[in-house]
């Protein structure tokens, strides 16, 4: 199992355990609802390091890639992906995974 897969897997782990405790309750934030039909997640931007090409994002159910809710950094390829969205923005995007790295494809406004 590579590094990064156990990283992912800690990390679920302890999402799954927050689920499990009181600490949720704590811990509230903005609501994410799950991934449509159509291939797009729902999100809220956090953070965007262009000089990286990354960008962080509080997502709904990633169906395509079998992942719970979250948030997590995302790769980009297009750096002018970056310039569609701002932190705090509300978003629809797809990702995708491609050699245990998690990539951003599209983003939309949100509806």
């Amino acid at each position: 199992m590579t590094m990064r897969r156990l990283l992912l897997a800690f990390v679920l782990g302890l999402f799954i355990i927050g689920l499990a405790g009181p600490g949720l309750a704590r811990h509230p934030g903005p609501a994410v609802t799950a991934a449509s039909d159509d291939g797009y997640a729902d999100g809220e931007i956090r953070r965007i390091d262009r000089e990286n090409m990354k960008i962080t994002i509080r997502h709904g159910e990633l169906r395509d890639l079998n992942m719970p809710p979250m948030t997590m950094v995302f790769q980009v390829r297009d750096p002018a992906l970056l310039d569609k969205a701002s932190p705090g923005d509300k978003v629809r995007f797809r990702a995708e995974e491609e050699a245990g790295r998690f990539f951003v494809t599209e983003i939309l406004p949100a509806p």
